[in-house]
């Protein structure tokens, strides 16, 4: 079977993707830079990627189904080509996030980040491209986030300032507004490849230990008033 058409294809309308698709879109443009060796990735690399523990903010658990629907949507959208390479057993895949949003170095570094670990702050941004793209200056980072800003459409927004917060945050805009992201996320919940989000694990641990301690407590008190009756 030949490759499919590398051929660039500019986008210039407004693209929705789901949390799957920026996924999977952000480990195939990370793993590009950080192992290039082993790029481009086999659906089973691709999989591993997705569900990594580190550097991914929400943490998920996508089936190798669940990848290979999200490549298909993406290969229709011409945002990832199937490669045969010669003397291969598997197909693999590339992203082709510089061809359609004509992208340089420093602009896909942090798309990508903000794919994979969602919003940041400049700084946060600056520090966690470093194995995609070295940034010299915190301002050279603030302009490759501007430039995604401005684009049309844009890539790239800003968050509203939270309360008691000194810095802003930045989410890419692939997924829409950030109330769009925040329903999408929800929603993925109910899936059989659901998303762990890592904070909500903990919260969940730390619920289990406060009725873990309850009980304890439950009994102790049971335990001292049957103390006291032998003294009545």
């Amino acid at each position: 079977m030949p490759n499919e058409d590398h051929s660039n294809h500019t986008h210039t309308e407004p693209m929705l993707l789901d949390i799957f698709a920026i996924r999977v879109l952000g480990v195939l443009a990370e793993k590009e830079a950080t192992t290039p060796d082993a790029y481009p990735l086999t659906v089973n690399a691709l999989v591993n990627g997705c569900n990594q523990l580190s550097n991914r903010f929400p943490v998920m658990q996508l089936s190798e189904e669940r990848v290979r629907q999200t490549l298909d949507q993406l290969r229709e959208q011409k945002l990832v080509f199937l490669l045969h390479q010669a003397g291969a057993r598997v197909a693999k895949y590339s992203h082709n996030l510089r061809g359609i949003f004509l992208l340089e170095a420093p602009h896909l570094a942090i798309l990508t980040m903000l794919f994979l670990r969602g919003a940041q702050t400049v700084g946060e941004l600056r520090a966690r491209c470093e194995r995609l793209h070295r940034f010299a200056s915190l301002n050279e980072a603030s302009e490759a986030l501007e430039h995604l800003i401005h684009l049309t459409p844009p890539l790239a927004t800003a968050l509203a300032l939270a309360p008691g917060a000194k810095e802003v945050r930045y989410v890419h805009y692939l997924s829409g507004d950030t109330h769009m992201q925040q329903e999408d996320m929800r929603s993925a919940w109910g899936e059989s490849t659901s998303i762990m989000d890592a904070t909500s694990n903990q919260q969940s641990d730390v619920l289990e230990e406060i009725k873990n301690i309850k009980r304890e407590l439950a009994w102790l008190v049971s335990e001292f008033e049957r103390f006291k009756k032998q003294f009545e």
